[in-house]
């Protein structure tokens, strides 16, 4: 049955590039950076002669479009960067590869598309490009620049609370985030309890979230998928650059190899609050600190052909002398193939490694208590791209993933537990298609097909889900309008966590033949608005997504200690639907933009609150963010922050009784509580001392508001028949300064 529906599928996604062949001759090539020689992904080229034709460059600066023969001018535009306008004289298949200026100093543009109207041209939905040069002027908690803080600040996309680096996409889980670092899966995202996130921006070229229409290469998600991809380093020349804060450093070495081909990046970080600390002889024995290392270098084989590897370290570790200590971390390495196959087909070979694993230990004078768990990937990834014509691009490839997972195992002097660890392999067939069916109107479609085997001996099983993707993109005018999409999207792997953002204890489980697969339907619809010569942009989008197979726990479980913990899940289904508005100001002196989210997202799940429909622990009902960026002069940037959001939905206690001198609390409905409101604003300064290094002034939580980070119980001290909700608050009024230097 699948099979014949594949071949349908296929058949139907062919044709239009099929009938649409006929002897032309191709214009193809890479574009970079001109002063660094860093490839430029969605660089927009169009024939000038026939603006309604054009292309933009994939993720590795290449891109194919082919024309009749004759003389055309090719015009290669990229926000922030300096128009080219190329003639060619087309009588055979011409290879053209540009480096495009970016000296230009150009109108200040903060979170932005690759050129200034994609939000109107483009039948992506729910999509954006995060600009990492510019957010880093962004106010953030110690003055470290972070790339998922920003992100938080999307529509959409809402932070599951301070100490978290953990967000929620449009009603989705933790877990139902997709994270790549160059092609891998990263599985923790956050560094010291969720104060820093794991990207150091450093390092980081460019960065997409894509809110649940995903194109059909990417999957195995519900919500979101962020792809983050690193800079390859400079082939011109060497530099280094850093920055030295109150708690944390970091520095960045990159270079050429083959000076214009091939070039090398390492940059690592580290925070030394422990080595201050322990000036003190109260807090001379804490550690509490983490380090990270990225690299990169590529090697260019001939003109056709590149290699690339990638990798990434970081270890966090916090301890108390030698009676507590906790260690973890992900571990990443990407080999990558870059071929030129044709001038119309691109092809990419990614062979992937990711590992993450947690550590805990407990020790004292006579025993020893230790707790692992630990999720490794070994994954193989072949994607082509095929520029059939000007007004089709098609996707296809394979990708297979073989997951060892170790569920969370006890070990030690007084407990032995004998988890085995699964494995599994996933793997994905698919094919999409960019049609540009005129200048007007333009449809991505396409299908994942989707497979995971149970590879134990005893609980052999395979799961087959066909997701199919389209979305679609009308001009009403040259400024404004209208999309919509459907996304189907799977999840095979599954986080199982007592807490709402996310803690290092949690731990991942694959499929089992008790776990199925997860699957979610997206409708969207949205409308896009440019004003004032696209120095204004409106975006707004409705969604509803429905969700099967949820995963809850039974009341009162602890999921770190529970012998086995399918015993304990439950199942059901969710929905979730809202609303978001997005209002961007892209030019002049002033910058910035206002996130507005109302939703709703609820699970229905037989054994909780009397099998009806309650909030899930992620559901808040009004999310703001407003982001301002104002130049008072060339040396001189204020920045600020504000964000309000509805407090999470949690379980309070509505009575309690004593039990062998223990009081024991009884618990009302599954999250049918809140907690308060969080809102906070953050200001920034920026001083651009030299061309060579500049220094930033921060302060988090300007007005001091005690944010609620955790609300626990305990009994009255004066009146023992009451009880007193006792909330925990982490950061108030924290100053950063940060120096910044690069030569």
């Amino acid at each position: 049955m699948y099979n014949k529906t594949i071949a349908i599928s296929l058949f139907f996604l062919c044709s239009s590039t099929l009938l649409l062949a006929q002897s032309k001759f191709t214009v193809s090539g890479t574009v970079k950076q001109q002063s660094s020689g860093e490839s430029l992904i969605g660089v927009n080229v169009v024939v000038a002669e026939k603006p309604t034709l054009g292309v933009t460059t994939n993720e590795y600066g290449f891109f194919s479009i082919s024309l009749p023969k004759g003389h055309y001018t090719f015009r290669f535009s990229y926000v922030g960067y300096r128009q080219e306008l190329v003639p060619v004289n087309l009588d055979k298949d011409v290879r053209l590869n540009l480096n495009m200026n970016d000296e230009s100093k150009l109108q200040e543009v903060v979170v932005k598309a690759r050129k200034e109207n994609d939000n109107l041209t483009t039948a992506t939905m729910g999509t954006e490009v995060l600009n990492i040069k510019d957010a880093a002027k962004l106010p953030v908690v110690f003055g470290e620049k972070d790339l998922v803080k920003t992100i938080q600040l999307m529509p959409g996309v809402k932070s599951n609370g301070e100490g978290s680096n953990g967000f929620s996409v449009r009603g989705g889980a933790t877990d139902q985030n997709l994270i790549l670092l160059d092609e891998a899966p990263v599985y923790n995202a956050s560094h010291l309890l969720g104060i820093f996130s794991t990207f150091n921006s450093d390092a980081i070229k460019d960065a997409t979230i894509i809110k649940g229409n995903n194109p059909a290469q990417f999957g195995g998600r519900l919500s979101s998928v962020l792809d983050v991809k690193m800079k390859e380093g400079n082939n011109k020349d060497y530099h280094v650059s850093g920055g030295l804060g109150l708690i944390s450093s970091r520095l960045t070495i990159e270079g050429p190899v083959q000076k214009d081909k091939s070039s090398f990046i390492i940059s690592g970080r580290r925070t030394y609050a422990d080595l201050f600390a322990k000036i003190s002889p109260d807090f001379k024995d804490i550690q509490l600190y983490f380090y990270d290392l990225n690299v990169k270098a590529n090697l260019a084989v001939n003109d056709r052909n590149k290699l690339y590897f990638s990798g990434y370290f970081g270890k966090d570790v916090l301890g108390v002398s030698k009676t507590f200590g906790s260690k973890w971390g992900n571990a990443t390495g990407t080999l990558r193939w870059n071929s030129v196959l044709s001038s119309k087909l691109f092809s990419n070979t990614s062979f992937i490694y990711s590992n993450y694993d947690f550590n805990v230990s407990f020790k004292s004078d006579n025993s020893e208590t230790n707790f692992n768990s630990n999720i490794k990937d070994l994954n193989l990834k072949q994607d082509f791209t095929l520029y059939a014509n000007a007004r089709n691009t098609m996707r296809f490839g394979f990708n297979v993933i073989h997951h060892t997972i170790a569920p969370t195992t006890a070990g030690g002097t007084d407990i032995i537990t004998g988890k085995k660890s699964r494995k599994g392999l996933e793997n994905a067939l698919y094919l999409s298609n960019s049609y540009k069916a005129s200048d007007k109107f333009v449809i991505d479609y396409g299908l994942r097909f989707s497979f995971y085997h149970l590879l134990d001996a005893d609980t052999a099983k395979t799961y087959a889900n066909l997701e199919p993707r389209l979305s679609m993109n009308y001009r009403l005018s040259n400024t404004a309008s209208i999309k919509m999409g459907y996304a189907r999207n799977t999840q095979n792997l599954h986080l199982m966590s007592n807490s709402t953002g996310g803690s290092p204890t949690d731990q991942w489980i694959g499929n089992s033949r008790i776990i199925q697969p997860e699957v979610a339907d997206q409708v969207s619809l949205g409308f896009s608005k440019n004003l004032k010569n696209n120095a204004y942009e409106l975006s707004t989008e409705v969604y509803y997504k429905t969700m099967q197979h949820q995963i809850d726990y039974k009341d009162g479980v602890d999921l770190n200690t529970v012998a086995d913990v399918e015993k304990v899940l439950l199942f059901g289904k969710g929905r979730a639907y809202g609303l978001e508005i997005l209002l961007k100001k892209k030019k002049g002196l002033l910058t910035g933009w206002i996130g507005y989210t109302l939703s709703k997202t609820e699970r229905k799940i037989d054994g909780i609150n009397d099998n009806s429909w309650y909030n899930a622990k992620q559901d808040r009902t009004h999310d703001l963010s407003v982001v301002g960026i104002y130049t008072l002069s060339p040396r001189w940037t204020v920045s600020g922050t504000f964000i309000y959001t509805t407090g999470n939905a949690v379980t309070f206690p509505t009575g309690k009784y004593v039990l062998n001198d223990m009081v024991i609390y009884q618990y009302g409905s599954r999250n049918a509580d809140r907690m308060p409101a969080t809102h906070r604003l953050d200001i920034s300064f920026t001083y651009e001392r030299t061309k060579h290094s500049s220094w930033s002034f921060g302060l988090y939580n300007v007005y001091g508001r005690r944010n609620p980070y955790s609300i626990t119980f305990k009994e009255n001290k004066d009146n023992p028949k009451k009880i007193d909700a006792v909330q925990t608050s982490l950061f108030q009024w924290i100053p950063s300064v940060t120096y910044n230097f690069n030569f």
